[in-house]
């Protein structure tokens, strides 16, 4: 399939087969993260952490922590300010009647990520579902992570990197205590990786080649890293029970386009935007399907089906340079 046709597909997909509220199984063995769920009052409405795919009412991570609890997970919700998130955990505990946990983590300071990993390794030896849910759209040019990398492929990439691999010993020990001898990690992704070919090494730091690029370049760019990222994982840890999976959920709306101008907004709010809730339905079905067992490698897409990254995603070459950057700009954090 092309590129057009795959985008038009992902943007308006078939009707929904798979339901979270009935689909989803017991989670009460599970211990799982996931990042970028914080939602807060402002008026009558609701606002999310800048590191989240948001939504007007309720972001996609909250959306996912919900069903999670109502199926007897253990979640923690990993986002950078405790009493911002808490009005979200309150609010899942009335809506659930279940209690999430807080974890502190902002993905754009390396620093933070090590605090975050060690704080849950401390409180648990097992993971058996992480949620690289969090992401960040079209911020100005001028914001880069506390390391200096660009701030969209900061959070969006190196930020996950470094948290999924620094709990890796625990998902290690989560797939060997599952019933299927698995545990998974869903890396958010986007159609908008199609929209690109390949990384731009020199743009991923601060210097005239990023800033030569426009801003929705870069969020393309990042999101092509996450599906590389989610494949070269797939490819070094899936004989230790590693599930990687990049997922699409959707073109949903959400806080993340906060950035974007007024006729960009309209447009996608009037013709392509989904409601949150759809949001979490294609990574839910990653993370916790019976048959999501065998899915490793692949790229999932609206709503809960199967669908094909760009093939230059699976290029050997580019997921060993990428995964040698991540690791040069983790080392001594």
């Amino acid at each position: 399939m092309g590129i057009i046709p795959s985008l038009i597909r992902e943007a308006r997909p078939a009707k929904a087969l798979y339901d979270p509220a009935r689909d989803v199984p017991d989670l009460s063995d599970k211990v799982i993260i996931v990042t970028g769920t914080k939602v807060i009052s402002f008026g009558s409405q609701l606002v999310c952490d800048p590191q989240c795919h948001a939504g007007g009412n309720t972001g996609i991570g909250y959306e996912i922590v919900k069903q999670l609890l109502l199926k007897n997970g253990k979640v923690y919700v990993a986002t950078r300010d405790r009493k911002k998130s808490e009005v979200a955990i309150d609010k899942l505990q009335n809506e659930t009647g279940k209690l999430a946990y807080f974890l502190p983590l902002d993905l754009a300071d390396l620093e933070s990520v090590k605090a975050s990993a060690d704080e849950f390794k401390s409180k648990e030896t097992e993971l058996h579902v992480l949620f690289n849910n969090a992401g960040l759209s079209e911020p100005p040019i001028g914001q880069l992570t506390k390391q200096g990398i660009d701030m969209q492929f900061g959070v969006n990439v190196l930020g996950h990197y470094h948290f999924t691999s620094l709990l890796l010993p625990a998902l290690i020990a989560g797939a060997q205590s599952s019933g299927d001898g698995k545990a998974r990690v869903v890396n958010l992704a986007s159609s908008s990786h199609l929209l690109t070919n390949c990384l731009w090494w020199d743009t991923f730091e601060d210097g005239p080649a990023r800033r030569s690029k426009n801003l929705m370049y870069l969020y393309n760019q990042s999101k092509f890293g996450n599906v590389v990222f989610s494949h070269e994982l797939a490819r070094r840890y899936g004989e230790k029970g590693i599930v990687s999976t990049a997922v699409n959920p959707g073109i949903i709306r959400s806080e993340l386009q906060r950035y974007y101008g007024a006729v960009k907004n309209w447009v996608l709010d009037n013709i392509l935007l989904w409601d949150t809730p759809y949001g979490a339905m294609t990574p839910l079905y990653a993370g916790t399907a019976p048959e999501g067992k065998d899915f490793n490698g692949m790229y999932l897409v609206p709503w809960a089906r199967i669908g094909s990254a760009r093939k230059e995603t699976h290029n050997r070459d580019t997921g060993e340079r990428l995964w040698t950057w991540l690791e040069e700009k983790t080392k001594g954090f």
